[in-house]
């Protein structure tokens, strides 16, 4: 398949996963969730008419399976069954200017799964597994133009512990896992079903890199 847009450190493929999935050492992805989500109004009165293959957990089940027990990070919510496999649950709590769709007896939906599944190295437990937003609102990241944007210091934290090697993100969305592997000077690769986010994660390709890292 002919890359989408390619650099000294990502490529972007326009595609869909369960047809072409490229080899890579760690797999970091915000797959569908599996809630046939919709909104009539968001992030300022927006409408957003939904995810391509949300209605269940069939398009992230299957890539998941074509990876293998590799290492994976996989975004989920938590009234989905996680993925099989999952060997830990990681917390994202978001700030508290979110989860304010669908809520019940006034409790925010302000934080989602993160699970770990395959093979990861044995190691001291040093690290809490509640990841807490740092103090700018939801909005600071919604601007992309995709609804379900992941903050970069987030996906940074989560790829800078991650084995070194390619990074894989099958579902790219705008290109917040790309973004924070370039930014940390990690090779990435990534695929998206809908060409309007390519566009979106291509031109964030385009920015200036941030020193994070070195390369691994």
């Amino acid at each position: 398949m002919k890359p989408y847009y390619k650099d000294d450190w990502v490529t972007i493929y326009h595609g869909d996963a369960n047809e072409f999935l490229p080899d890579a050492d760690v797999l970091v992805t915000d797959p569908p969730y599996g809630l046939a989500w919709t909104v009539a109004a968001y992030n300022g009165g927006r409408k957003h008419e939904g995810i391509k293959n949300d209605g269940d957990t069939r398009a992230r089940d299957s890539v998941l399976k074509k990876w293998g027990g590799r290492p994976a990070v996989v975004f989920g919510s938590p009234v989905i069954p996680p993925p099989a496999g999952t060997r830990q649950v990681l917390v994202w709590r978001k700030p508290p200017d979110s989860g304010i769709f669908g809520t019940v007896n006034g409790y925010r939906r302000d934080w989602e799964a993160i699970y770990l599944l395959g093979g990861w190295p044995e190691m001291p437990a040093m690290r809490s597994s509640l990841l807490c937003a740092s103090a700018a609102g939801m909005g600071s990241y919604l601007n992309t133009g995709h609804p379900h944007t992941k903050p970069l210091w987030l996906m940074r934290d989560l790829i800078s512990v991650c084995p070194g090697g390619m990074v894989l993100d099958p579902f790219m969305g705008s290109g917040s896992t790309l973004r924070a592997a370039k930014d940390l000077r990690r090779r990435a690769v990534g695929i998206e079903i809908e060409e309007r986010y390519c566009e979106i994660a291509a031109r964030r390709m385009g920015q200036e890199v941030l020193d994070f890292g070195a390369a691994a």
